[in-house]
């Protein structure tokens, strides 16, 4: 055993005092030389432990042969231990001061693990790929700004496409990296957005329940074939956000909980330290030390992976200490609230931190309530994300769709309440993985009527949500209209491309994202009231809307119109601020999609007269079930 100064008094200094944001680069297991010896420094915090040694597969696994000593008062445990390489398995065998058995732990900061079932992290350099994404990365922040257009493709790695012909095996990431590229680009998608990619125990899970913070899955292969899924994407164009679990973690028993015998990470009360419902604990996050575990490891993933962004997954449950727990089984904040102090706090720091040091990266956060100010700055008062979830539009737009068309006037009110707080947070619109699971149907499922009516509600449904102010979300499979729910155990339906109306729904998703990249009136203004304007909210007989979009400085104009009956309107009068001809620009009845083909034959001409606060009138035919997007011809602001 060769003593080292790796892990500085400046580090522990940092680390004690929560300000630590890169604890990656010295915790957990790295490979150095030492006096001329190449071995591994392994460090991991455990202050209620008698003895830690590291086990593994250069000292037959046998707790004690290469023992930790503590430094200090610091509660940090490390050792150099010699001839330790790359790819060798280990565990940390923790013997706790009060009693408890002794238990082997997978390091809280190891970068690689083993594949499932197996539960032990394995040495592993990281500094070996060659980035290739220079450009992109010198540009991104470009691609991630609340001006830009945003549209985004979540994906799940194990069950995008899958190989039949080999057991039904997943994609390799290096597999992932030549398929799902091509496949986005087509389709126009700016960003993917996967769920979480970190290690976890349980494939049913699909990643929330995370173990190996710091270590992507084992499933889809080695560290430096995820940096290339990524590197390929950012080549070209294509932005990489993961789906981050700050909020929970499992109890496994080689996990985080209890991990030197004591309530380490988590809570030791009930109330505050466990969420009953999904069976994890909750962070402890008033405690220095785990704030910095979860500060670094954002920044690693930022750092060593090249992420564009972080979704952070519910934070509802972070901000409430009431979240899913009834009467008498949570505690009360000091000032007699349900809100946790702590985690608001680590929020706002956290954000703080992030754009500091990454201005041109993405924070997104899953926030199914009504708490004020998510996506504003912190020094106004907000929790200093970059954007939030709209819940409350996917609940509405969901339910209305599900509706038969003959109903739906009795609840028009769903359509329009967005307007009265769509620009009080920076909004992405999300149809996400958790609305076609457990019994919810897919999406083209929900939708009411026959076959072809079923078609037209997904186009209809698709078309409003990419000209309503805020970014966009789809789930993977929705783009071509699944029939069947999300199975994280199997394949997409990709054969149902071969069908005619899917490859519709397919042609019309894409046409859209291409479209919405290419107008800046659909997206230079997603977050400014500037940037909308009702035409019309009140017909809720016939159950239409109209509405215009502008991009900054009104140097772009579309008028959009949806009809949410199957009912063809001929000689339906729009108001709108200028004369002339109207191009159809888009029309999701068009033959190409699988509709009917009723339209305006691509153009529309004006006439003069009074009509919605405008002096002139488009006299249109609006198709069944479906959205039309015209521009005019001649437009200056």
């Amino acid at each position: 055993m060769i003593k080292t100064n790796f892990l500085t008094d400046f580090d522990l200094h940092l680390y004690a005092k929560g300000s630590h944001y890169r604890l990656y680069e010295k915790m957990g297991a790295h490979l150095v030389e030492q006096d001329g010896v190449k071995g591994v420094h392994f460090a991991v915090w455990a202050p209620s432990a008698e003895r830690v040694s590291v086990v593994g597969d250069f000292n037959n696994w046998q707790a004690g042969a290469s023992p930790l000593e503590q430094i200090a008062l610091t509660g940090v445990w490390t050792a150099f231990v010699a001839d330790v390489k790359e790819g060798f398995s280990y565990k940390y065998h923790v013997t706790p001061k009060n009693g408890m058995p002794p238990s082997e732990r997978s390091d809280p900061f190891g970068f690689f693990a083993e594949v499932r079932p197996k539960t032990a992290s394995i040495v592993w350099d990281l500094n070996k790929y060659q980035w290739k994404d220079k450009k992109w990365m010198e540009t991104r922040g470009q691609k991630n700004r609340l001006d830009a257009p945003i549209s985004i493709y979540e994906v799940h790695l194990g069950s995008w496409m899958r190989v039949p012909e080999e057991g039904n095996r997943w994609l390799t990431y290096r597999e992932l990296a030549d398929k799902l590229t091509v496949y986005v680009k087509d389709m126009g998608f700016t960003h993917v957005e996967f769920l979480p990619i970190a290690e976890h125990p349980l494939d049913l899970s699909w990643g929330y329940q995370t173990i190996g913070y710091f270590a992507p899955t084992s499933r889809f292969g080695e560290p430096e074939d995820l940096m290339y899924l990524i590197d390929t994407l950012h080549q070209n164009d294509i932005g990489v956000l993961i789906d981050w679990v700050p909020a929970h973690f499992p109890k496994d028993g080689h996990g985080l909980g209890e991990f030197d015998g004591t309530h380490l990470y988590e809570h030791a009360d009930p109330r505050q330290g466990e969420h009953k419902e999904w069976g994890t604990y909750v962070f402890n996050f008033g405690r220095y030390e785990v704030e910095d575990f979860l500060t670094s490891n954002a920044f690693f993933w930022l750092d060593k992976y090249h992420i564009d962004g972080v979704r952070v997954d519910a934070v509802a449950s972070m901000l409430y200490l009431d979240y899913g727990r009834k009467d008498g089984e949570w505690l009360a904040n000091p000032y007699g609230g349900r809100e946790c102090i702590e985690a608001i706090d680590f929020l706002k720091r956290l954000n703080e931190r992030i754009y500091s040091n990454y201005p041109d990266v993405m924070t997104m956060a899953e926030e199914s309530t009504a708490w004020p100010l998510v996506s504003r700055p912190t020094y106004l008062g907000g929790l200093g994300f970059q954007q939030k979830w709209d819940m409350g539009w996917m609940h509405d737009m969901l339910e209305y769709m599900a509706m038969e068309p003959i109903y739906r006037k009795y609840h028009h009110n769903k359509l329009t309440f967005r307007g009265l707080y769509a620009f009080s947070e920076n909004f992405v619109l999300p149809l996400s993985h958790d609305e076609v699971v457990y019994g919810k149907r897919s999406l083209l499922n929900k939708m009411p009527g026959d076959e072809w009516q079923r078609f037209a509600n997904l186009r209809l449904l698709f078309g409003n949500m990419y000209t309503i102010p805020a970014k966009k979300l789809l789930f993977m499979g929705g783009e071509f209209g699944q029939w069947n729910e999300w199975n994280h155990a199997a394949s997409l339906d990709w054969h149902l491309t071969d069908n005619p109306m899917n490859r519709g729904v397919q042609n019309w998703l894409r046409d859209l994202n291409h479209y919405y990249k290419n107008e800046p009136a659909l997206y230079e203004q997603d977050c400014l009231g500037a940037g909308f304007e009702w035409v019309d909210c009140s017909d809720y007989e016939s159950s239409i809307i109209n509405f215009l979009r502008f991009a900054k400085d009104r140097k772009d104009m579309v008028l959009v119109v949806c009809n949410f009956t199957p009912v063809v309107r001929h000689n339906y009068l729009v108001g709108v601020p200028v004369g002339g001809a109207w191009n159809e620009v888009l029309n999701s009845d068009a033959s190409s999609y699988g509709g009917s083909g009723v339209g305006n034959y691509g153009v529309v001409h004006s006439f003069h007269g009074s009509m919605h606060g405008k002096h002139n009138i488009l006299s249109l035919t609006l198709p069944p079930l479906a959205v039309l997007v015209l521009k005019p011809q001649d437009w200056h602001a």
